[in-house]
């Protein structure tokens, strides 16, 4: 088996690599890029470049190249910091969901502005009390007449402040078991009755939103794919979500500033690096594999937990490294104070445990709790 770059991917690479360093260099580093570095400029300009939907199929508007290629593009983009996160929900998640599953008239009103790079989406799915566990959401899409109407909260929801629309994962049927009644509709953020109050986490970021929907009217024409019976989209869509790229580099800037200060003369710091390395070229083989199409249905949530525990590894490594620094403000204190988010976001370790036990490896499932 050869694992070796071909002469083209070496190219995009160090094409990639460049881009990345020049827009670090214009914009500045940001730690955790994906989901804090929001820069419309910046994803104007990898529009241009045909990089913002490049694994999307040609008829709808992509450049149709690997899905290889956007995991090398993505892995140098967000490992040195480079700010992407005005567009990476929309071209991660929500485009692959519209041209799946949504209209012709849905691909042509949302798929050119995803694409363009000027069109930022959020996504409503984690509720209070409901958590990881989207059988649970209460968020009511109610018919009435021509459209529906929207009651509930979202919260955790990642650019909710500055999105254009929110793609909402919400219940239009009680009866039946959890699974059955969810649907998925999009929803303009500018629409009455929407409210967003940003979360200041306690690294001092705001990506994070509380949103309300109070008597929010949605066209029925906004409805994605079939009412009710949604849940297995949703799952779909996770998959992009666990099983990026992203959830491997995360932090991957503030390593390399670590590396650069690291005693690589110590042979427990050289342990502990060799072991980092180690383990971020098996997270790449996993996140390639789910882009490559070759992972078992379901296993991102094995991919997502591997390699996000991983990133919290490096965070200590940073730690240690940086030593009484990390208490100060600054980059590695965020770091650190960040990093306990990286096993939640997108699902958490445990839940993901349970569903490779379960749906992977065919263990009992756990009991309902009492």
């Amino acid at each position: 088996m050869d694992f070796s770059w071909t002469a083209e991917q070496e190219a995009l690479r160090a094409e990639a690599k460049a881009v990345a360093a020049a827009a670090v260099a214009r914009y500045g580093w940001v730690a955790d890029s994906w989901i804090n570095g929001y820069c419309p400029p910046f994803a104007r300009e990898l529009a241009q470049r045909g990089w913002i939907g490049i694994s999307w199929p040609t008829e709808f508007g992509g450049a149709g190249r690997p899905a290889i290629d956007r995991m090398i593009i993505a892995e140098e983009l967000i490992g040195a910091g480079a700010p992407v996160g005005s567009y990476w929900v929309a071209e991660r998640q929500m485009g692959p969901s519209i041209y799946t599953y949504g209209t012709a008239e849905q691909q042509l009103r949302y798929l050119p502005g995803i694409l363009a790079g000027e069109a930022t989406w959020c996504i409503g799915m984690s509720e209070p009390g409901a958590g990881s566990d989207l059988a649970a959401l209460r968020t009511r899409a109610v018919r009435d007449g021509d459209g529906f109407v929207v009651n509930g909260q979202k919260i955790w929801t990642s650019f909710g402040a500055v999105a254009d629309f929110v793609y909402l994962i919400c219940r239009t049927n009680a009866d039946g078991p959890p699974h059955a009644g969810i649907s998925e509709l999009i929803v303009p953020m500018n629409s009455p009755g929407i409210e967003v109050r940003p979360i200041k986490d306690m690294a001092g970021g705001a990506h994070f939103c509380e949103v309300f929907f109070t008597d929010v009217r949605v066209p029925a024409s906004n409805l994605v794919g079939v009412e009710g019976a949604a849940f297995k989209q949703t799952m779909r869509q996770l998959e992009h979500e666990r099983g990026g790229i992203d959830r491997l580099v995360s932090n991957h800037a503030l390593y390399r500033r670590a590396l650069d200060r690291a005693d690589l003369g110590d042979a427990l710091v050289r342990q502990e690096v060799a072991e980092i390395e180690t383990r971020y070229r098996l997270g790449r083989l996993l996140v390639y594999r789910e882009a490559c199409g070759q992972a078992p249905k379901g296993f991102s949530a094995a991919t997502k937990l591997f390699c996000t525990e991983h990133e919290r590894r490096v965070a200590d490594f940073v730690a240690r490294t940086f030593g009484s620094q990390t208490l100060l403000a600054g980059d590695v204190a965020r770091g650190m104070c960040y990093a306990n988010s990286y096993s939640i976001m997108g699902g958490t370790s445990n839940i993901l445990r349970n569903i490779v036990a379960e749906r992977i490896l065919g263990l009992p499932r756990e009991p309902a709790a009492r």
